[in-house]
């Protein structure tokens, strides 16, 4: 497919997404031949997030309508009725647009730290509403203060793009005693100097550190698609040197901290065919989760009181091309009974980065890309209840074959990535290990036919297996699949009134393990919901 029809015009990305209610399922006779001028609000099958009962209260942080690049700055000010220590704070934004737009991409700050990105839906000539929701209660310490907002969904409004974004952002305080897991004691940004480099300094008594990273490939370009790119020799519209293996990495003081595979998210606009999207969007395609890495074992060198050098970087990204944002927030947790917290990291085993993308001509071109790679860490922080070791390992795998004709009228990918990791805590008692299995997945065809007809069909996973076990046996357990399917077909380079779409979707999400159920397995056809199917 030529790249004018595949682009969908991202300008940047971000946000966490509950179930969104509206009517129930259409009855077969309901639903039209084709997509017609208006379709089902969007929907997900994820959960909604539980709320505590008792007291709460709600605070707007946001309102604001979206028509270019502008953003809305505010002021935060914290609940006064709740006092300040919260079971738990909810995040929710609420949206409506009509007309014609772009997928945008957008991001919320409050007093510097990112608490929410998100990207958005296409809207209908007649208009459409959607709502998302986010456990934020891990940014409890920046809400205790009055703090600055600022927030954008980056837009563009004229003759042609008539969407303007109307949204309000709220946060709903529940009170009660936090979860100390889930609760850090402080959240920090990084400071950028004048030479552009970034720094952290942290508490001197931290024994717990933690950095999340909202990695997004974006702005409208190959990176918006960065598994899709191929190496220099391949004759394909997206190019990216060395083919699409990508790695999002931080380091300290410039030693290689941590690795991770980032999510290949698919935006509203994706796989050239936007009607695979109206109504279910991908996985988290309105829910934008931080790569998480533990620096635990980092912060004996942390806790000298001293700024130290903190970079994220993405592997693959062709030297000099944008495309990526990366903005990190470090979660810290303290020794209540200690000024100061020494340690040393003890182990820094960083395995070469294996991979290669090799091109094979021929009436349908392909391109077979591997890669791999390893890191194990490992430090102590002296606390006051004791020398405590943590070991963090982590293990990459990505395999991909993308196939495509002359002039990209046949365009195909089958991909999976895997993202194991293990952190050990040795120190509370018996020794504490978490183990995470993250498995993600694309298989997808786009091809242009007769007549201009493009049809996509594409399935994703997003899948994570987690067990907890103490001193050998487990405690804990979890497992997450979310699938997505669907099949859509339209009139490509005609008006919107003669593309003649047709398209059915399905999303299965599927969470259990140790602490409950959930199932939920919605459907829809030509833009209507024909199924909401709920197990457990």
């Amino acid at each position: 497919m030529k790249r004018r029809i595949v682009m969908s015009m991202l300008t940047g990305a971000t946000l966490l997404a509950s179930t969104l209610l509206g009517a129930g399922p259409a009855r077969a006779a309901d639903v039209p031949a084709e997509f017609g001028t208006d379709w089902h609000d969007p929907v997900t099958a994820a959960p909604p997030v539980t709320e505590p009962g008792g007291r709460s209260c709600e605070v707007t942080v946001a309102q604001a309508q979206f028509r270019d690049f502008t953003p809305y700055r505010g002021t935060y000010t914290p609940p006064g009725d709740c006092g300040d220590r919260w079971s738990k704070v909810v995040l929710r934004l609420d949206g409506k647009v009509k007309g014609r737009q772009y997928d945008r991409l957008g991001y919320l700050h409050v007093g510097g730290v990112e608490i929410f990105r998100t990207s958005t839906p296409q809207p209908s000539p007649d208009g459409i509403e959607w709502s998302v929701e986010k456990d934020v209660t891990r940014y409890s310490d920046t809400f205790r203060g009055r703090q600055d907002v600022e927030m954008l969904i980056g837009n563009v409004v004229d003759d042609t793009y008539t969407g303007v974004l109307d949204v309000k952002v709220t946060l709903t305080f529940h009170q009660g005693r936090p979860d100390r897991k889930s609760a850090p004691d402080r959240v920090l940004t990084l400071d950028r100097g004048a030479d552009g480099a970034t720094t952290l300094t942290t508490p001197r008594n931290s024994e717990r550190v933690v950095a999340e990273v909202y990695a997004t490939g974006s702005g409208g370009g190959c990176e918006e698609y960065w598994y899709l790119t191929v190496p220099d020799p391949a004759p394909y519209s997206c190019k990216a040197g060395r083919g699409p293996y990508r790695e999002v990495q931080i380091s300290v003081d410039g030693r290689l901290a941590g690795i991770a595979a980032p999510f290949p998210t698919v935006w509203t606009g994706g796989w050239s065919n936007p009607f695979l999207w109206y109504v279910i969007p991908g996985p988290r395609a309105f829910d934008i989760k931080p790569i998480t890495y533990d620096l635990t074992p980092f912060a004996g060198l942390l806790n000298d009181g001293r700024p130290h050098r903190v970079e994220v970087s993405v592997v693959g990204v062709p030297e000099g091309q944008t495309g990526w944002s990366t903005p990190v927030n470090v979660l810290v947790w303290q020794d209540d009974h200690c000024a100061h917290v020494p340690g040393k990291l003890t182990v820094h085993k960083a395995g070469d980065l294996a991979g290669s993308s090799s091109y094979t001509p021929g009436s349908q071109h392909r391109v077979d890309t591997e890669g791999t790679h390893r890191l194990t860490v490992a430090g102590y922080v002296d606390t006051s209840h004791g020398r405590v070791m943590t070991t963090v390992g982590r293990s990459l795998a990505h395999t991909s074959e993308h196939r495509w004709t002359d002039g990209e009228t046949t365009d195909a990918l089958a991909a999976t990535w895997t993202d194991d990791e293990s952190v050990t805590v040795d120190g509370h008692g018996p020794a504490h290990t978490t183990r995470t299995h993250r498995t993600y997945t694309m298989d997808g065809t786009t091809t242009l036919g007769a007549g201009d007809r493009l049809r996509t069909v594409l399935a994703l996973g997003d899948r994570a297996t987690a067990v907890e076990t103490r001193d050998g046996r487990r405690t804990a357990w979890s497992r997450l699949d979310d699938s997505y399917t669907g099949d859509a077909t339209y009139t490509a380079n005609v008006p919107r009134d003669q593309r003649h779409a047709v398209g059915t979707t399905r999303e299965r999400y599927r969470l259990y393990g140790s602490t409950g159920c959930y199932d939920r397995t919605l459907t829809t056809v030509q833009g209507v919901l024909t199924g909401d199917r709920r197990r457990c």
